[in-house]
């Protein structure tokens, strides 16, 4: 009988409590579920979803399949899945050596230690998630998320619970406009959603065409030509989903503010400053931006 245990190797430092802490900052997330020192998930994969969770193990994670097919390929399959989310393979060293020569950024390397840029391997996930969350505030941003994945995302139940899904692209292409706002969608958020979706799912666009094109720039810009995708939305996914670990969401809020509060910048307009910071921690300002956000906030 195949093993129902996948682990996924992590390269050191690797810290699967800040994984598990990410994952879990008190909003209302509809696909994963936190348990101690777990985390519980459908997982799409080619073969169909499997239900698993997600454990420290010495030599990185653990992925216990709970429901659906173990065979080889499944593992395989799943293994690539959490390597992707997660990232436990990424050498962080490089990175942190670029940190302890920032004065104020030098601490990070102790505090932070085995963070990961936690993706999200969906490129039209992550592109819906940026436009569900312009100008609304997180709480209510997962609470709209929860209404679309809840209405059109694949489901499925064990134990009493109910696990999901994102929804396709096909699924949001066909929604019907008025149900997206009856939910609380605004008339434009409708309009980019389903638009985005209907170029997934007619082919124009996917996370393969993007990988196929020869450079960062032309990624971009094949991601900004979609409408309700701007330079912020395109960078995001880019970072997320794509894993370019040269983008940065210009403008964020929260980087603004963590930037202003380490004294890296005399104020919000202060792009010498900002350059300045960038260009030292060229090929990891990705990671660089992860890690500002995470000083925001305080680990209880």
């Amino acid at each position: 009988m195949p093993s129902r245990s996948v682990i996924i190797p992590a390269a050191g430092p690797f810290s699967f409590e800040e994984c598990h802490w990410f994952l879990d900052r008190g909003y209302d997330e509809c696909l994963h579920t936190i348990l101690p020192d777990t985390v519980r998930k459908l997982i799409p994969l080619p073969a169909g979803p499997v239900l698993a969770d997600l454990r420290k193990h010495p030599a990185g994670i653990e992925a216990i399949i709970l429901e659906g097919n173990s065979d080889t390929a499944t593992a395989a399959a799943l293994q690539d899945y959490v390597a992707d989310w997660l990232a436990p393979q990424q050498d962080l060293l490089p990175f942190y050596d670029k940190l302890t020569k920032v004065k104020a950024l030098a601490y990070m390397p102790a505090a932070y230690s085995g963070l990961r840029l936690i993706g999200i391997p969906d490129l039209f996930e992550a592109l819906a998630w940026s436009i569900i969350g312009q100008q609304i505030n997180l709480t209510f941003a997962y609470r709209l998320k929860r209404r679309l994945v809840e209405r059109w995302g694949e489901k499925y139940t064990s134990g009493g619970n109910t696990y999901h899904i994102f929804p396709q692209p096909s699924a949001i292409a066909n929604a019907d406009p008025a149900e997206l706002r009856a939910m609380q969608f605004t008339g434009r958020k409708t309009e980019y959603l389903i638009g985005v979706a209907q170029q997934f799912a007619s082919g124009a666009i996917s996370k393969a065409s993007l990988l196929a094109l020869p450079a960062l720039e032309a990624r971009r810009k094949a991601l900004t030509d979609l409408r309700g995708i701007g330079i912020w939305s395109a960078n995001y996914a880019l970072m997320k989903s794509l894993r370019d670990e040269t983008c940065i969401p210009h403008g964020d809020a929260g980087l603004l503010n963590a930037l202003l509060a380490h004294g890296l910048i005399k104020d919000k307009s202060d792009n010498d400053s900002m350059e300045k910071l960038y260009r030292r921690f060229k090929g990891w300002e990705s990671y660089l931006v992860v890690y500002l956000w995470r000083s925001l906030a305080v680990k209880v």
